[in-house]
């Protein structure tokens, strides 16, 4: 597994990358072929909210990805931007829902044949709850975005929240339990801000965590055994142990 997360878009050269992506897909199939993205997670983020700076690569849903797959080659290899810059694997998580389709809202077409999509508030926040990695960005964008939004004055509340989960994804049943905890002390401390700060460092360990680990024992984390692992590794290291004699 990879955990390296060094970013290489930002608000600023997000559009310019969606851009050339439509300008060589105009140059292959002409204006009357257009195609569809919307983006999710890491790039919604950054268009819609301020307190993330950039994002290691773009996850889409693209209708169509055949017919654009070697466009999304061609764009990276030109401008040196890393394999799957911009990449569909979201549809094989569990945080995928065909209803995502349908709650996405318009942002932009480039050179009338690419329009783009994203997801947005409490849909965003279902998704980062469905996914729930504790390694990654997701459980303090989850507060950047609450706070974000408490700031315009137009608070997300947890009604809106919890009818995006049944939408999405039918029932919290088929949320990780260690998510909807966090949902819950999440509103009942209030402080999204400051808890934000302390989310962002928990995440920073425990990627520091997992990469030591899998220096030390390769080809041994899985997404089906990483949160046992990194449960068990942080106990010892809150212990005063070190975790990777214990394993």
């Amino acid at each position: 597994m990879s955990f390296d997360n060094e970013g290489v878009f930002t608000k600023e050269n997000l559009d310019f990358y969606l851009k050339e992506l439509a300008k060589e897909y105009r140059k292959r199939n002409g204006k009357g072929n257009k195609i569809e993205i919307i983006l999710i997670g890491g790039a919604s983020i950054l268009i819609h909210h301020g307190f993330r700076d950039m994002t290691m690569d773009i996850d889409a849903l693209i209708q169509g990805y055949s017919s654009i797959k070697d466009v999304i080659n061609h764009v990276g290899d030109r401008f040196h931007l890393p394999n799957g810059w911009l990449n569909a694997d979201f549809m094989k998580t569990r945080s995928y829902s065909p209803k995502l389709f349908e709650v996405s809202k318009y942002y932009k077409t480039f050179y009338n044949v690419l329009e783009v999509r994203t997801i947005e508030r409490e849909y965003l926040i279902a998704m980062k709850l469905c996914a729930g990695r504790r390694y990654k960005n997701d459980l303090s964008d989850i507060l950047g975005i609450l706070a974000e939004w408490e700031d315009k004055e137009k608070p997300i509340t947890m009604e809106a929240i919890d009818l995006a989960i049944k939408e999405l994804y039918v029932s919290w049943d088929n949320i990780p339990a260690d998510s909807i905890q966090f949902m819950k002390d999440a509103f009942q401390t209030g402080n999204f801000k400051e808890n934000y700060k302390d989310i962002k460092k928990e995440e920073k360990n425990s990627k520091d965590i997992l990469i030591e680990f899998e220096e030390k024992y390769p080809k041994v984390l899985k997404e089906s055994n990483l949160n046992d692992i990194l449960n068990s590794l942080k106990q010892i290291q809150e212990n005063g142990g070190e975790p990777y004699d214990e394993q």
